[in-house]
């Protein structure tokens, strides 16, 4: 039977779309009343990323869109900047998701961690060209690194729990042709 029907697809659409106001939810909780010196990973991103590299037919673009954009209102960050910055580092991602998905986990690591990179120093330096007050270095340095290093809890989370894992050559798409 084929494992991307779609039903499958349209329930795991809208398991990524509830997983992203989970997120969203713990992440607006007010845990702590004193600003820390550290920013957390930006797991939304990651969850993204690893679910664009297994399976690119679960997160199309309008809904990697509609997720980055409700966090970027959400964290009151400039709407669409992040955004369309996550959602072209996810897309250029998918694009590479069939010629990677024989490598291994390493190179998925690296990829990722240069796709993390870009979109970071990417939405830095828009806002300096546009003046906005930019988060300290430090903060974005922190918040980089540990978004790094949380990606492979992540893959190991989205496979064994979530079911979301890497096509093989004989899998079929939700149109019929091969992945």
């Amino acid at each position: 039977m084929n494992d991307l029907s779609q039903t499958r697809v349209w329930l795991m659409r809208a398991s990524f779309l509830l997983l992203t106001l989970l997120i969203l939810f713990f992440h607006l909780l007010p845990l702590e009343t004193v600003p820390r010196r550290w920013a957390g990973p930006d797991i939304l991103f990651c969850f993204a990323l690893a679910w664009s590299m297994r399976r690119p037919d679960y997160v199309p673009a309008l809904v990697l869109a509609m997720a980055f954009l409700l966090a970027d209102l959400l964290l009151q960050r400039p709407p669409g900047l992040w955004a369309l910055l996550a959602l072209v580092g996810c897309e250029n991602l998918k694009s590479r998701a069939r010629s990677l998905r024989d490598a291994n986990f390493a190179a998925e690591w690296i990829t990722v961690g240069v796709i993390i990179i870009g979109v970071t120093l990417g939405y830095r330096v828009v806002l300096a060209i546009v003046l906005i007050d930019l988060p300290s270095l430090s903060l974005s340095l922190s918040e980089l690194a540990l978004s790094l290093l949380v990606y492979p809890m992540i893959v190991a989370v989205t496979h064994s729990l979530m079911g979301v894992r890497k096509g093989t050559p004989g899998d079929l798409d939700t149109l019929g042709s091969r992945l």
